[in-house]
């Protein structure tokens, strides 16, 4: 038990807690504030000893992003303590040998709680046929959700999922064997604050954190390395107890204060890993010459049309997101007379092209698993820290590919379709709803769109030998057309 002294006026008042993992009430009028019961991170040199009390049932943060900054020995630990039924709390379900794959496969995991699942095939397999619970969220407010559970607060309005399955509820959380839906997903609250919609999302805990980090100091504080911090930094905060394997354990003053990414006072456990594969999911080199587009095929030629107008959208002093794919590529093209900061949500500001072979960094990768290197003057952080600079408006451009938009900017691209259609462009999307009135501009091999969420679409270019009536044939709504309408422009090589 934890006593706390309250000193009011002269007035000493004592309370006693039961409980270890924090938190408030009221009785009589007087305020009690319950404390947690750690005292000093406790170190272990067997793995499954410091997990084994991890019970059937429990909730589980597992830190990484794809396979970068997974804690490896800590899950082969849970493995062989064949805990079953947990809810595992992961931005992404690994693959199907390796990560949190492991643990799907051996069906310990009851509900997964993730934004991104499409490198694993046995994920889909035991979700579609109702084995597996699913709790498909934003990447953003999935960070925040856990961000928030570290730093006690219960819920927060976010602007992100308005308009979606997200707030409407709806979506499949569990399929019955027969395809029907068991659970479906509960709609949001939803309030208005300076004339936008916002919807509530509550926070999460959890009974358990198993972290990856690289270093801890004999009292506990830990530091990550590179772009390993992601989602691991905010699940330190965010369980009742959290489990850190580290790389190396050093003496005490090793690393300076200023220098700690997470302070001991979120630390329980640490172990040091016996040993890492540290596989890389998407392993990208470049050569020398690399970087420049080669024509050749027709689809080639349509994706180069893309890329290259995509890479007039930057401007000199940018911080800008690019999504996995082609707006990735567009950054090969940006103007040597310009700088732009690349931004990544897995938490790098200042990324560089893709590794020479020597440079492969297991630590280091982008949004799209990809091994890349970094700028002088870049910086890294976690995963929350990431989609606080998107959604405090920090970030200048968002660059996205897309499933479908509508005339009013209405964006698909990031749950399972429900049907599909023959346009991308359309009145009104077929897909779930990614975001509600978001997008600002479409660019496609063919002509480019600017968007206005009340008046609809404007066409503003046209590739060089088409016509207004071509680009109606293949655009499933209507619009207007530019005055000022000019041929599509290109990035010149």
């Amino acid at each position: 038990m934890a006593a706390i002294k309250l000193l009011s006026c002269g007035l000493r008042l004592y309370a006693s807690t039961r409980s270890s993992s924090g938190g408030a009430w009221s009785k009589g009028g007087v305020s009690y504030f319950s404390v947690s019961t750690h005292r000093h991170t406790k170190f272990y040199t067997d793995p499954v000893e410091a997990v084994k009390d991890i019970s059937d049932g429990a909730t589980v943060l597992i830190g990484g992003f794809g396979l970068c900054g997974i804690p490896e020995n800590l899950i082969g630990a849970l493995l062989k303590t064949r805990a079953k039924g947990l809810t595992a709390v992961s931005n992404s379900a690994g693959v199907e040998d390796f990560g949190v794959g492991l643990l799907l496969r051996s069906k310990q995991i009851k509900r997964m709680v993730s934004s991104y699942v499409g490198e694993n095939a046995d994920f889909e397999r035991q979700f579609l046929s109702g084995d597996l619970e699913v709790e498909l969220t934003p990447q953003g407010t999935l960070a925040e959700k856990i961000r928030a559970g570290g730093a006690g607060v219960p819920a927060f309005y976010t602007r992100t999922g308005y308009g979606t399955l997200v707030q409407e509820g709806g979506a499949p959380i569990k399929y019955n064997k027969d395809g029907s839906i068991a659970i479906a997903s509960k709609p949001r609250e939803v309030r208005k604050f300076n004339g936008q919609h916002f919807v509530l999302e509550e926070a999460i805990t959890g009974d358990f954190a198993l972290v990856k980090a690289w270093k801890a100091d004999r009292s506990g504080n830990v530091i990550f390395r590179k772009s390993a911090r992601n989602f691991n930094q905010p699940m330190c905060k965010a369980a009742e107890t959290t489990v850190v394997e580290v790389e190396e354990i050093v003496d005490v003053g090793s690393f300076a204060p200023e220098d700690v990414h997470i302070p001991k006072i979120y630390v329980h456990r640490i172990i040091k890993g016996e040993k890492y594969e540290k596989r890389i999911e998407r392993r990208t080199i470049r050569k020398e010459g690399d970087g420049k587009i080669k024509s050749g095929k027709p689809a080639s030629n349509v994706r180069e049309r893309i890329i290259k107008r995509a890479a007039l959208e930057f401007e000199d002093g940018m911080y800008a997101n690019l999504g996995i794919g082609i707006p990735l590529l567009a950054s090969n093209f940006i103007s040597p007379n310009i700088t732009v900061h690349l931004h990544c949500e897995n938490g790098v500001l200042g990324l560089g092209p893709y590794p020479f072979e020597h440079e492969v960094d297991a630590d280091l990768i982008n949004a799209g698993k990809e091994t890349v290197t970094v700028l002088p003057g870049a910086s890294f952080f976690s995963s929350d820290e990431s989609f606080a600079m998107i959604r405090g408006g920090h970030v200048n451009l968002t660059m996205l590919g897309a499933m479908q938009v509508s005339k009013y900017g209405d964006l698909a691209n990031w749950m399972i379709p429900r049907k599909g259609s023959a346009h991308k462009i359309m009145d009104k999307c077929t897909f779930p709803l990614t975001g509600k009135q978001c997008v600002n501009r479409i660019i496609t091999e063919k002509a480019v769109f600017d968007v206005d969420s009340k008046k609809g679409l404007t066409l503003i270019e046209l590739w060089e030998g088409l016509t207004v009536d071509d680009i109606q044939k293949c655009t499933g709504c209507d619009f207007a057309v530019s005055p000022k309408l000019m041929t599509m422009q290109q990035v010149t090589t």
